[in-house]
């Protein structure tokens, strides 16, 4: 297959959608070098979010998230990516060597759909109403991670209980440490711009309450919004790996892209969850749930918002200047 080095305008709009990726707190701890025959994914780990995150294996699910997206703009824009993962045994923070092929047909309407869909995706921690034809809902993000090492499990209605006694636990602990209580503080702070949490994406205490398996952000003084679900109706995933790799990490990040995506082309919302994985205990709750001696690696809500709603504001991202260099 014959590779090529696609124009810096074309790679410029990949990398600038790539970071439009989830990432804990919304931290963005990634950085791209695009040189004369390809571009460079690494971890920014001064971008880690230490209280939470003290090994960085969420920064690279983080990664892998924006990996599977730049792909995607790839692809609709004709390009095949050609990913060569932890390419220098040196440099553990450089997380794939990508370069590319003409793509041997032309972008499908899929293709174009899933990379309009990293613009209009949103983190939505409002309750759900539980999404309709799931079972067509479920196989369509079954097949999702065919092509991965990931496995995807769909908790049970009735493991809602336990579920969410394991993410009082967490933050309960989480209370009592004061270095992860000032890093929020930190990463929700009006003034932060392009990174961190919003109050725009955060919730009032009433609208917390109906959702019982979020992470404890600070709380916001909104109306009640979403007034007509009483409480989360949302089917919750469980996305696992063998093992708790570096590898792993950013497998995951790739899948759990590909699932956000392929939601959000579907009309369903979705609200990624960590810091249920964040403590041993409570992902040995989460493998009893699933049956699975796999990792937990992260969780999704998936469910459907009220239609007449307006998308929520858009989280901005740090300046492509900051996230990427070019060295040709």
């Amino acid at each position: 297959m014959t590779r090529t080095m696609a124009n810096t305008e074309v790679i410029t709009k990949a990398i600038r959608l790539a970071c439009r990726a989830p990432s804990l707190h919304n931290s963005q701890p990634w950085r791209w070098v695009v040189g004369d025959v390809g571009v460079d994914l690494f971890t920014d780990y001064r971008r880690v979010v230490r209280s939470a995150d003290r090994c960085g294996r969420e920064a690279i699910i983080s990664c892998g998230a924006a990996l599977d997206h730049f792909r995607v703009v790839m692809a609709a824009a004709g390009w095949e990516t050609n990913v060569d993962r932890f390419p220098s045994p040196d440099d553990r923070d450089n997380l794939a060597s990508i370069d590319f092929s003409p793509a041997d047909h032309d972008p499908t309407t899929a293709d174009r759909a899933r990379a309009d869909a990293i613009a209009s995706r949103r983190t939505d921690r409002l309750p759900f109403h539980a999404p309709s034809e799931w079972d067509v809902v479920e196989r369509m993000l079954r097949n999702t991670v065919d092509l991965y090492s990931v496995s995807l499990d769909v908790l049970p209605d009735g493991a809602r209980p336990a579920l969410a006694a394991a993410s009082r636990r967490t933050e309960s602990f989480r209370r009592k440490d004061v270095y992860y209580r000032d890093e929020l503080r930190w990463w929700t702070d009006p003034l932060r711009a392009y990174q961190g949490v919003p109050a725009s994406a955060l919730v009032s205490e009433e609208e917390r309450e109906r959702v019982d398996i979020n992470r404890e952000f600070p709380v916001t003084q909104t109306s009640n919004r979403r007034s007509d679900v009483e409480v989360d109706q949302a089917k919750v995933l469980v996305l696992s790996t063998p093992e708790d790799t570096r590898d792993d990490a950013l497998s995951c990040g790739q899948v759990l892209s590909a699932v956000l995506l392929n939601c959000t082309v579907a009309g369903i919302a979705t609200c990624t969850l960590s810091h249920i994985t964040e403590f041993a205990a409570s992902r040995a709750v989460i493998q009893e749930l699933t049956g699975s001696r796999a990792f937990p690696q992260v969780l999704i809500r998936v469910g459907e918002a009220t239609a007449s709603e307006t998308t929520p504001e858009y989280t901005r991202r740090r300046p492509l200047s900051e996230v990427m260099q070019i060295r040709r």
